[in-house]
Protein backbone atom coordinates (compact mmCIF):
# COMPACT_ATOMS: atom_id res chain seq x y z
CA UNK A 1 0.00 0.00 0.00
CA UNK A 2 2.76 2.26 0.58
CA UNK A 3 4.11 1.97 -2.63
CA UNK A 4 0.70 3.14 -4.24
CA UNK A 5 0.79 6.02 -1.84
CA UNK A 6 4.25 6.89 -3.08
CA UNK A 7 2.94 6.54 -7.19
CA UNK A 8 -0.37 8.16 -6.42
CA UNK A 9 1.28 11.82 -4.22
CA UNK A 10 4.05 11.76 -7.64
CA UNK A 11 1.54 11.47 -10.27
CA UNK A 12 -1.23 14.23 -8.04
CA UNK A 13 1.72 16.23 -6.42
CA UNK A 14 4.63 16.02 -9.06
CA UNK A 15 2.59 17.03 -12.00
CA UNK A 16 0.98 20.15 -9.90
CA UNK A 17 4.71 21.42 -9.40
CA UNK A 18 5.86 20.59 -12.80
CA UNK A 19 2.98 22.39 -14.47
CA UNK A 20 3.73 25.58 -11.92
CA UNK A 21 7.11 24.75 -12.82
CA UNK A 22 6.54 25.05 -16.81
CA UNK A 23 4.54 28.32 -16.26
CA UNK A 24 7.30 30.00 -14.28
CA UNK A 25 9.42 29.10 -17.18
CA UNK A 26 6.88 30.27 -20.01
CA UNK A 27 7.00 34.06 -17.77
CA UNK A 28 10.36 34.16 -17.53
CA UNK A 29 10.61 33.61 -21.12
CA UNK A 30 8.55 35.79 -22.57
CA UNK A 31 9.55 38.55 -20.51
CA UNK A 32 12.93 37.81 -22.56
CA UNK A 33 11.62 37.33 -26.00
CA UNK A 34 8.98 39.88 -25.74
CA UNK A 35 11.66 42.92 -25.16
CA UNK A 36 14.24 41.25 -27.35
CA UNK A 37 11.06 41.70 -30.41
CA UNK A 38 9.38 44.63 -29.60
CA UNK A 39 10.31 46.15 -32.39
CA UNK A 40 8.41 42.47 -34.64
CA UNK A 41 5.49 43.46 -31.90
CA UNK A 42 4.71 46.89 -33.42
CA UNK A 43 4.97 46.11 -36.39
CA UNK A 44 3.24 42.56 -36.85
CA UNK A 45 1.15 42.36 -33.82
CA UNK A 46 0.39 46.14 -33.11
CA UNK A 47 1.22 45.83 -29.19
CA UNK A 48 3.30 49.43 -28.15
CA UNK A 49 3.39 48.56 -24.89
CA UNK A 50 5.13 45.51 -24.60
CA UNK A 51 4.66 46.02 -20.63
CA UNK A 52 1.10 45.85 -20.36
CA UNK A 53 1.29 42.82 -22.40
CA UNK A 54 3.69 41.21 -20.07
CA UNK A 55 1.90 42.20 -16.73
CA UNK A 56 -1.68 40.45 -17.83
CA UNK A 57 0.44 37.38 -19.36
CA UNK A 58 2.17 37.20 -15.27
CA UNK A 59 -0.87 37.65 -13.15
CA UNK A 60 -2.87 35.70 -15.36
CA UNK A 61 -0.39 32.82 -15.20
CA UNK A 62 -0.08 33.47 -11.42
CA UNK A 63 -3.61 33.28 -10.76
CA UNK A 64 -3.98 30.55 -12.80
CA UNK A 65 -0.93 28.18 -11.22
CA UNK A 66 -2.31 29.48 -7.50
CA UNK A 67 -5.70 27.61 -8.43
CA UNK A 68 -4.43 24.76 -9.78
CA UNK A 69 -2.16 24.33 -6.64
CA UNK A 70 -4.65 25.23 -3.89
CA UNK A 71 -7.53 23.14 -6.10
CA UNK A 72 -4.76 20.04 -5.76
CA UNK A 73 -4.04 20.26 -2.10
CA UNK A 74 -7.76 20.62 -1.36
CA UNK A 75 -8.21 17.12 -3.23
CA UNK A 76 -5.48 15.34 -1.58
CA UNK A 77 -6.98 16.80 2.03
CA UNK A 78 -10.07 15.49 0.93
CA UNK A 79 -8.67 12.01 0.54
CA UNK A 80 -6.40 11.61 3.33
CA UNK A 81 -8.16 12.68 6.32
CA UNK A 82 -11.02 10.66 5.14
CA UNK A 83 -13.94 13.06 3.92
CA UNK A 84 -14.36 11.56 0.78
CA UNK A 85 -14.61 7.68 2.41
CA UNK A 86 -17.51 9.00 5.08
CA UNK A 87 -18.87 11.00 2.07
CA UNK A 88 -19.22 8.16 0.13
CA UNK A 89 -20.73 6.40 3.28
CA UNK A 90 -23.05 8.56 4.46
CA UNK A 91 -24.55 8.73 0.24
CA UNK A 92 -24.80 5.30 -0.44
CA UNK A 93 -26.44 4.94 3.42
CA UNK A 94 -28.65 7.77 2.29
CA UNK A 95 -29.99 6.66 -1.38
CA UNK A 96 -32.00 3.39 -1.24
CA UNK A 97 -30.97 3.02 -4.83
CA UNK A 98 -27.12 2.19 -5.62
CA UNK A 99 -27.62 4.26 -9.37
CA UNK A 100 -29.11 7.18 -8.03
CA UNK A 101 -26.34 7.34 -4.81
CA UNK A 102 -23.63 7.34 -7.79
CA UNK A 103 -25.19 9.69 -9.51
CA UNK A 104 -25.52 11.75 -6.22
CA UNK A 105 -22.25 11.47 -5.44
CA UNK A 106 -20.39 12.22 -8.97
CA UNK A 107 -23.09 15.60 -8.99
CA UNK A 108 -21.84 16.55 -5.45
CA UNK A 109 -17.84 15.99 -6.41
CA UNK A 110 -18.70 18.10 -9.87
CA UNK A 111 -20.71 20.43 -7.58
CA UNK A 112 -18.32 21.08 -5.21
CA UNK A 113 -15.37 21.45 -7.50
CA UNK A 114 -17.20 24.11 -9.80
CA UNK A 115 -17.50 26.02 -5.90
CA UNK A 116 -14.60 25.47 -5.24
CA UNK A 117 -13.00 27.66 -8.38
CA UNK A 118 -15.25 30.35 -7.80
CA UNK A 119 -12.74 32.56 -5.38
CA UNK A 120 -10.08 32.15 -7.82
CA UNK A 121 -12.60 32.89 -10.89
CA UNK A 122 -13.38 36.16 -9.09
CA UNK A 123 -9.94 37.22 -8.75
CA UNK A 124 -9.34 36.73 -12.10
CA UNK A 125 -12.21 38.15 -13.16
CA UNK A 126 -12.42 41.57 -10.66
CA UNK A 127 -8.65 41.60 -10.47
CA UNK A 128 -6.53 40.32 -13.40
CA UNK A 129 -9.49 40.89 -16.09
CA UNK A 130 -10.72 44.61 -14.55
CA UNK A 131 -7.05 46.08 -14.19
CA UNK A 132 -6.97 45.24 -17.95
CA UNK A 133 -9.97 46.40 -19.42
CA UNK A 134 -11.44 43.35 -20.45
CA UNK A 135 -14.37 42.34 -17.62
CA UNK A 136 -17.84 43.68 -18.57
CA UNK A 137 -19.69 41.60 -15.98
CA UNK A 138 -21.20 42.86 -12.65
CA UNK A 139 -20.86 40.66 -9.31
CA UNK A 140 -24.50 39.90 -9.54
CA UNK A 141 -24.09 38.87 -13.00
CA UNK A 142 -21.21 36.82 -12.11
CA UNK A 143 -22.71 34.96 -9.37
CA UNK A 144 -25.36 34.24 -11.33
CA UNK A 145 -23.33 33.11 -14.05
CA UNK A 146 -21.51 30.78 -11.36
CA UNK A 147 -24.54 29.40 -10.07
CA UNK A 148 -26.04 28.62 -13.02
CA UNK A 149 -22.60 26.94 -14.86
CA UNK A 150 -22.75 24.62 -11.53
CA UNK A 151 -26.31 23.34 -12.15
CA UNK A 152 -25.59 22.44 -15.95
CA UNK A 153 -22.12 20.86 -14.90
CA UNK A 154 -24.27 18.75 -12.30
CA UNK A 155 -27.55 18.39 -15.26
CA UNK A 156 -24.65 17.12 -17.50
CA UNK A 157 -22.71 14.80 -15.05
CA UNK A 158 -25.88 13.09 -13.76
CA UNK A 159 -27.40 12.20 -17.15
CA UNK A 160 -23.65 11.08 -18.30
CA UNK A 161 -22.43 9.27 -15.01
CA UNK A 162 -25.94 7.95 -14.64
CA UNK A 163 -25.30 6.17 -17.92
CA UNK A 164 -22.24 5.10 -17.33
CA UNK A 165 -23.61 3.24 -14.23
CA UNK A 166 -26.26 1.59 -15.63
CA UNK A 167 -23.22 0.43 -18.08
CA UNK A 168 -21.02 -0.63 -14.55
CA UNK A 169 -24.33 -2.82 -13.00
CA UNK A 170 -25.61 -3.86 -16.58
CA UNK A 171 -22.20 -5.67 -18.17
CA UNK A 172 -19.85 -5.75 -15.15
CA UNK A 173 -16.84 -7.13 -17.23
CA UNK A 174 -17.33 -5.18 -20.85
CA UNK A 175 -19.03 -1.35 -19.23
CA UNK A 176 -16.35 0.26 -20.69
CA UNK A 177 -16.96 -0.74 -24.31
CA UNK A 178 -20.92 1.04 -23.73
CA UNK A 179 -19.54 3.70 -21.69
CA UNK A 180 -16.92 4.94 -24.63
CA UNK A 181 -19.99 4.67 -27.36
CA UNK A 182 -22.30 6.64 -24.41
CA UNK A 183 -19.26 9.10 -24.18
CA UNK A 184 -19.13 9.47 -28.31
CA UNK A 185 -23.36 10.53 -28.25
CA UNK A 186 -22.65 13.04 -25.75
CA UNK A 187 -20.38 14.27 -27.60
CA UNK A 188 -22.30 14.44 -30.35
CA UNK A 189 -24.90 15.67 -28.89
CA UNK A 190 -23.23 18.80 -27.08
CA UNK A 191 -21.97 20.07 -30.91
CA UNK A 192 -25.74 20.85 -31.46
CA UNK A 193 -27.19 21.35 -27.87
CA UNK A 194 -24.11 23.57 -26.19
CA UNK A 195 -24.55 26.49 -28.84
CA UNK A 196 -28.34 25.77 -29.08
CA UNK A 197 -29.15 25.41 -25.62
CA UNK A 198 -26.48 26.20 -23.09
CA UNK A 199 -24.85 29.24 -24.66
CA UNK A 200 -28.05 31.37 -24.98
CA UNK A 201 -28.50 30.64 -21.05
CA UNK A 202 -25.45 33.51 -20.96
CA UNK A 203 -25.67 35.15 -24.22
CA UNK A 204 -27.99 36.86 -26.97
CA UNK A 205 -27.66 35.42 -30.30
CA UNK A 206 -28.77 37.17 -32.78
CA UNK A 207 -29.01 36.46 -36.56
CA UNK A 208 -26.35 38.91 -38.89
CA UNK A 209 -29.13 40.87 -40.98
CA UNK A 210 -28.77 42.10 -44.52
CA UNK A 211 -26.35 44.63 -45.42
CA UNK A 212 -22.71 44.78 -45.58
CA UNK A 213 -21.20 42.63 -43.33
CA UNK A 214 -24.04 39.74 -44.47
CA UNK A 215 -22.83 40.37 -48.31
CA UNK A 216 -19.58 39.57 -46.96
CA UNK A 217 -20.32 36.52 -45.04
CA UNK A 218 -21.73 35.16 -48.18
CA UNK A 219 -18.72 36.03 -50.36
CA UNK A 220 -16.30 34.52 -48.52
CA UNK A 221 -18.97 31.51 -48.27
CA UNK A 222 -19.25 31.51 -51.76
CA UNK A 223 -15.37 31.00 -52.41
CA UNK A 224 -14.85 28.61 -50.00
CA UNK A 225 -18.09 26.30 -51.53
CA UNK A 226 -20.01 26.32 -48.01
CA UNK A 227 -23.17 26.91 -47.64
CA UNK A 228 -24.57 27.77 -44.03
CA UNK A 229 -27.88 29.81 -43.24
CA UNK A 230 -26.91 30.01 -39.52
CA UNK A 231 -24.28 32.73 -39.06
CA UNK A 232 -25.13 35.04 -35.66
CA UNK A 233 -23.52 37.32 -33.65
CA UNK A 234 -22.50 36.88 -30.22
CA UNK A 235 -22.87 39.77 -27.39
CA UNK A 236 -19.38 38.37 -25.98
CA UNK A 237 -19.32 42.32 -24.91
CA UNK A 238 -21.81 41.57 -21.76
CA UNK A 239 -19.05 39.91 -20.19
CA UNK A 240 -16.13 40.22 -21.71
CA UNK A 241 -13.28 42.43 -24.04
CA UNK A 242 -11.90 39.51 -25.41
CA UNK A 243 -13.14 38.47 -28.85
CA UNK A 244 -13.24 35.35 -30.94
CA UNK A 245 -15.12 33.33 -33.56
CA UNK A 246 -16.04 29.95 -33.72
CA UNK A 247 -17.93 27.24 -36.16
CA UNK A 248 -20.12 24.31 -34.18
CA UNK A 249 -22.63 21.36 -35.29
CA UNK A 250 -23.37 19.52 -38.29
CA UNK A 251 -26.11 19.04 -40.70
CA UNK A 252 -28.36 21.17 -40.41
CA UNK A 253 -27.50 22.21 -37.30
CA UNK A 254 -24.62 23.87 -38.74
CA UNK A 255 -23.59 27.38 -36.82
CA UNK A 256 -21.18 30.22 -37.30
CA UNK A 257 -20.58 32.44 -34.28
CA UNK A 258 -19.31 35.45 -34.09
CA UNK A 259 -18.25 37.62 -31.33
CA UNK A 260 -19.54 40.93 -31.01
CA UNK A 261 -16.08 42.46 -29.87
CA UNK A 262 -14.53 40.60 -32.95
CA UNK A 263 -17.16 42.58 -35.22
CA UNK A 264 -16.28 46.08 -33.74
CA UNK A 265 -12.12 45.37 -33.73
CA UNK A 266 -11.63 43.96 -37.11
CA UNK A 267 -11.95 44.99 -40.53
CA UNK A 268 -14.30 43.20 -43.62
CA UNK A 269 -11.10 41.62 -45.29
CA UNK A 270 -9.63 40.60 -42.22
CA UNK A 271 -13.57 39.39 -40.45
CA UNK A 272 -13.49 37.18 -43.70
CA UNK A 273 -10.39 35.54 -43.10
CA UNK A 274 -11.02 34.47 -39.69
CA UNK A 275 -14.33 32.93 -41.02
CA UNK A 276 -12.29 30.93 -43.92
CA UNK A 277 -10.12 29.72 -41.28
CA UNK A 278 -13.16 28.04 -39.09
CA UNK A 279 -14.80 27.18 -42.10
CA UNK A 280 -11.88 24.66 -43.09
CA UNK A 281 -13.06 22.70 -39.59
CA UNK A 282 -16.17 21.54 -41.44
CA UNK A 283 -14.87 21.17 -45.16
CA UNK A 284 -11.60 19.15 -44.03
CA UNK A 285 -13.65 17.26 -41.47
CA UNK A 286 -11.74 18.32 -38.17
CA UNK A 287 -15.11 18.36 -36.29
CA UNK A 288 -15.43 14.39 -36.67
CA UNK A 289 -11.61 14.14 -36.51
CA UNK A 290 -11.91 15.82 -32.83
CA UNK A 291 -14.84 14.32 -31.87
CA UNK A 292 -13.60 10.54 -33.00
CA UNK A 293 -10.23 11.48 -31.29
CA UNK A 294 -12.12 12.24 -27.76
CA UNK A 295 -13.87 9.25 -27.80
CA UNK A 296 -11.07 6.89 -28.49
CA UNK A 297 -9.29 8.95 -25.81
CA UNK A 298 -12.40 7.93 -23.55
CA UNK A 299 -12.27 4.41 -24.64
CA UNK A 300 -8.99 4.16 -23.35
CA UNK A 301 -9.32 6.05 -20.12
CA UNK A 302 -12.08 3.99 -19.20
CA UNK A 303 -10.94 0.90 -19.97
CA UNK A 304 -8.19 1.86 -17.27
CA UNK A 305 -10.73 2.50 -14.86
CA UNK A 306 -12.19 -0.78 -15.74
CA UNK A 307 -9.57 -2.27 -14.35
CA UNK A 308 -8.76 0.04 -11.38
CA UNK A 309 -12.66 -0.30 -10.32
CA UNK A 310 -11.59 -3.94 -9.34
CA UNK A 311 -8.25 -3.08 -7.23
CA UNK A 312 -9.13 -3.42 -3.98
CA UNK A 313 -5.87 -1.06 -3.21
CA UNK A 314 -7.85 1.66 -5.05
CA UNK A 315 -10.45 1.99 -2.08
CA UNK A 316 -8.16 0.80 0.70
CA UNK A 317 -5.73 3.63 -0.05
CA UNK A 318 -8.26 6.21 1.30
CA UNK A 319 -10.87 4.06 3.27
CA UNK A 320 -13.61 4.20 1.00
CA UNK A 321 -16.67 1.71 0.61
CA UNK A 322 -16.10 -0.34 -2.91
CA UNK A 323 -18.89 1.66 -4.78
CA UNK A 324 -18.78 1.83 -9.06
CA UNK A 325 -19.27 5.75 -8.43
CA UNK A 326 -16.22 6.25 -6.01
CA UNK A 327 -13.87 3.80 -7.87
CA UNK A 328 -15.05 5.92 -10.63
CA UNK A 329 -13.90 9.30 -8.92
CA UNK A 330 -10.30 8.20 -7.35
CA UNK A 331 -9.64 6.71 -11.21
CA UNK A 332 -10.22 9.84 -12.53
CA UNK A 333 -8.03 11.50 -9.77
CA UNK A 334 -5.31 8.79 -10.65
CA UNK A 335 -5.92 9.35 -14.52
CA UNK A 336 -5.64 13.18 -14.66
CA UNK A 337 -2.27 13.13 -14.46
CA UNK A 338 -1.12 10.71 -16.74
CA UNK A 339 -3.38 12.79 -19.25
CA UNK A 340 -2.12 16.29 -18.84
CA UNK A 341 1.48 14.37 -19.39
CA UNK A 342 0.07 12.82 -22.97
CA UNK A 343 -1.14 16.29 -23.85
CA UNK A 344 1.53 16.94 -26.22
CA UNK A 345 0.44 13.33 -28.10
CA UNK A 346 -3.23 14.48 -28.13
CA UNK A 347 -2.12 18.33 -29.03
CA UNK A 348 -0.34 17.19 -32.75
CA UNK A 349 -4.06 16.51 -34.06
CA UNK A 350 -4.91 20.00 -32.95
CA UNK A 351 -1.92 21.30 -34.37
CA UNK A 352 -2.39 19.80 -37.32
CA UNK A 353 -5.58 20.97 -38.51
CA UNK A 354 -4.82 24.41 -37.46
CA UNK A 355 -1.96 25.00 -40.05
CA UNK A 356 -4.66 23.24 -42.64
CA UNK A 357 -6.99 25.58 -41.66
CA UNK A 358 -4.45 28.27 -42.44
CA UNK A 359 -3.44 26.93 -45.49
CA UNK A 360 -7.16 27.03 -46.46
CA UNK A 361 -7.98 30.34 -45.48
CA UNK A 362 -4.57 31.23 -47.76
CA UNK A 363 -6.46 29.63 -50.89
CA UNK A 364 -9.73 31.42 -50.16
CA UNK A 365 -8.40 34.68 -49.11
CA UNK A 366 -6.13 34.93 -52.25
CA UNK A 367 -3.20 35.31 -50.09
CA UNK A 368 -2.07 35.36 -46.27
CA UNK A 369 -2.39 39.23 -45.77
CA UNK A 370 -5.74 39.43 -44.40
CA UNK A 371 -5.14 36.17 -42.06
CA UNK A 372 -2.13 37.91 -40.68
CA UNK A 373 -3.68 40.95 -40.07
CA UNK A 374 -6.61 39.05 -38.13
CA UNK A 375 -4.41 37.34 -36.25
CA UNK A 376 -2.20 40.18 -35.06
CA UNK A 377 -4.90 42.13 -34.23
CA UNK A 378 -6.34 39.56 -31.94
CA UNK A 379 -3.09 38.55 -30.11
CA UNK A 380 -3.09 42.81 -29.76
CA UNK A 381 -6.32 43.01 -28.65
CA UNK A 382 -6.59 40.11 -26.54
CA UNK A 383 -2.83 41.04 -24.85
CA UNK A 384 -2.00 37.26 -26.22
CA UNK A 385 1.63 36.32 -25.34
CA UNK A 386 2.68 35.34 -28.73
CA UNK A 387 6.24 33.88 -27.17
CA UNK A 388 5.32 30.87 -25.36
CA UNK A 389 8.72 28.51 -24.10
CA UNK A 390 8.80 25.48 -26.76
CA UNK A 391 8.03 23.09 -23.58
CA UNK A 392 5.18 25.08 -22.38
CA UNK A 393 3.79 24.73 -25.95
CA UNK A 394 4.68 21.58 -26.43
CA UNK A 395 1.74 20.86 -23.37
CA UNK A 396 -0.21 23.58 -23.70
CA UNK A 397 -1.05 24.88 -27.22
CA UNK A 398 -3.03 23.94 -29.66
CA UNK A 399 -3.03 26.05 -31.97
CA UNK A 400 0.97 27.22 -33.54
CA UNK A 401 1.84 30.38 -32.05
CA UNK A 402 1.60 33.04 -33.74
CA UNK A 403 4.62 34.28 -35.00
CA UNK A 404 5.39 30.89 -36.82
CA UNK A 405 1.42 31.37 -38.19
CA UNK A 406 2.30 34.47 -39.74
CA UNK A 407 6.00 33.72 -40.53
CA UNK A 408 4.02 30.85 -42.99
CA UNK A 409 1.31 33.58 -44.13
CA UNK A 410 4.04 35.74 -45.16
CA UNK A 411 5.45 33.11 -46.94
CA UNK A 412 2.23 32.11 -48.58
CA UNK A 413 2.07 35.92 -50.06
CA UNK A 414 6.04 35.91 -50.96
CA UNK A 415 5.88 32.39 -52.92
CA UNK A 416 2.36 34.04 -54.64
CA UNK A 417 3.90 37.15 -55.27
CA UNK A 418 7.49 35.28 -56.88
CA UNK A 419 5.01 32.70 -59.12
CA UNK A 420 2.82 35.62 -60.24
CA UNK A 421 6.45 37.34 -61.81
CA UNK A 422 7.63 34.12 -63.24
CA UNK A 423 3.97 33.90 -65.03
CA UNK A 424 4.99 37.18 -66.36
CA UNK A 425 8.27 36.63 -67.54
CA UNK A 426 7.31 33.43 -69.41
CA UNK A 427 4.31 35.38 -71.35
CA UNK A 428 6.56 38.00 -72.75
Amino acid sequence: MLVHHVVFLALVAGTTLLFASLAALNVRYAERTVRERSAWLATHIGVDDPGELLAYHRLGTAVSQLRSVVLAGAVLGVLYTGAFGAAVAFVYDTVGSDVLAGVALLVGATVAMQVARVPFDAVETFGVESAFGFNEQSPALFARDALLSAGLAGVFVAVLGGAVLVAVAALPEWWFVAATGIVGVFLLATQVLVPRVVMPLFYDFDPVDEGGLRDAIEDVFDRAGFACEQVYVMNASSRSGHSNAFFTGFGATKRVVLFDTLIDQMGETELQAVLAHELAHWKNGHIWQTIGAATLQAGVVLFVASRLLDAGWLYGMFGVPEQPAAGLLLAGVWLQPLSRLTAPLQNRLWLANEREADAFAVDVMGGGEPLADALGALTSQNLGNPFPHPYYEAFHYQHPPVPERIRYLTAADSGAAAERSACRERNR
